[in-house]
């Protein structure tokens, strides 16, 4: 069994290496509009104590998130500026053309802000898909979760528009998939 400090030093570690694959990861025509924040000790707390003050107006899975990310002893958030379209006039942000997606008003959901260019979205979820194959691959605990990167957000710790977070642990069981 690893010590504690070491543990704690590991998933640090672990945390940094996923933010680094994130980083490299494709994005669309090369732009990178990708918001990366590393979180531990009391800024971790309060995201996973934020998670539990939510569940009290979002129902219990706020809750039980929360309490698994108290087990972690870092938080991979991952973030994603969708405003910016590509210029690719595709629609599948429900505007026929880029120009109309740029000049609608941002609209703040429960949990992001959107309309989002597609584009960027998928930009996100292949780091985030980067992320967690190598913390699979080196042996990290993790699961990715939507509901950190919603706490983040309401913090103020995360500004950008859609934010995912990925609790990370290195513990003899994964604290994250007992739900």
């Amino acid at each position: 069994m690893l010590n504690e400090d070491l543990r704690r030093e590991l998933a640090v570690l672990s945390a940094k290496l996923m933010a680094i694959t994130a980083e490299t990861a494709p994005k669309s025509k090369g732009e990178d509009d990708l918001e990366i924040i590393i979180l531990q000790g009391e800024e971790k707390e309060r995201v996973a104590d934020k998670m539990i003050e939510m569940a009290k107006e979002r129902g219990k899975g706020f809750s039980r998130d929360g309490e698994s990310v108290k087990k972690a002893d870092a938080i991979l958030l991952l973030g994603i500026y969708g405003k910016k379209p590509l210029g690719l006039n595709c629609g599948a942000c429900g505007f026929k053309d880029c120009k109309g997606f740029e000049n609608t008003e941002r609209r703040e959901g429960n949990d992001f802000v959107g309309p989002n260019c597609v584009f960027k979205l998928l930009d996100l979820g292949i780091a985030i898909g980067s992320a967690a194959k190598l913390a699979a691959i080196i042996g990290a605990d993790t699961r990715v979760m939507y509901r950190v990167g919603t706490a983040a957000k309401a913090l103020g710790i995360a500004k950008a528009d859609v934010v995912m977070g990925i609790p990370i642990a290195l513990l003899s069981k994964n604290p994250f998939f007992d739900r």
